[in-house]
């Protein structure tokens, strides 16, 4: 029940603002799990929170394939190497940079609209790495790790076209999804993936990932946004304070 409950929040907010992890994560470790078994757990299980939101966002993905497409070849292939990364380095020195990482995307976030401007200049845009390359990075941390990629994935798109929250938040899930997707593929071959607990964290995550979707579509836009910065700030103050304990 746990997990299931879990799951269900964990795609509730995944898909409304890139926190799943937030909550699925330590309902993996609450039922004894060990870090690594849960992180691989996680990301298999968190594979059905990107078929819900795509199933609950038809309208906001409408017309929006080649763009996915491009997007979710990078993030397929950083979603690859992280998992490789994971299953032979040591996480301490992303432990240590996750914290940043996230709170320079909640600060994105809250200066999206300025952001936007100067990226979206014809001039300034030589200035700015192509959003293949950042989409590769965070699929890169998100096959790794994961905590808040969401988050990191969506104030990058944000700050890269004009269009509404719900559409940029719809794109971001699937292309996600990907990265996820890539990880969990290799997981399941050779990490200690929980089946059992992988099924009801997924079960919960299709359920409420199907849900997100349609409260984003009715939510203002400018508060959610300014929500989900400050929970992303809140989220880095807590795995900062963690590094030192």
């Amino acid at each position: 029940m746990l997990l299931l409950a879990g799951g269900v929040g964990s795609g509730l907010i995944g898909s409304m603002a890139g926190l799943a992890s937030l909550v699925s994560y330590p309902a993996l470790l609450a039922v004894g799990l060990p870090p690594i078994s849960a992180n691989v757990t996680n990301t298999v299980g968190l594979l059905a929170s990107g078929v819900g939101s795509a199933a609950g966002s038809r309208p906001e993905l409408r017309g929006q394939g080649p763009r996915i497409l491009r997007l979710g070849v990078a993030a397929l292939l950083g979603g690859t190497t992280g998992a490789v990364l994971l299953l032979n380095t040591t996480s301490a020195v992303f432990e240590r940079i996750v914290p940043v990482l996230i709170a320079l995307s909640a600060v994105v976030l809250l200066l999206r609209d300025r952001l936007r401007g100067w990226y979206t200049r014809p001039k300034g845009r030589f200035a700015q790495p192509p959003l293949g390359v950042a989409v590769f990075l965070i699929g890169i941390y998100g096959g790794y790790f994961g905590a808040a990629a969401g988050v990191l994935m969506l104030a990058v798109m944000s700050m890269s076209v004009v269009e509404p929250l719900a559409v940029t938040n719809a794109v971001k899930s699937v292309v996600l999804a990907a990265s996820n997707l890539a990880a969990a593929v290799l997981y399941a071959v050779i990490a200690p993936v929980h089946w059992s607990a992988a099924a009801l964290l997924g079960a919960g995550c299709l359920i409420g990932s199907w849900i997100g979707p349609s409260l984003v579509r009715r939510t203002p836009e400018r508060p959610l946004r300014i929500v989900i910065a400050i929970a992303a700030l809140g989220l880095a103050a807590h795995l900062w304070l963690d590094i030192g304990s």
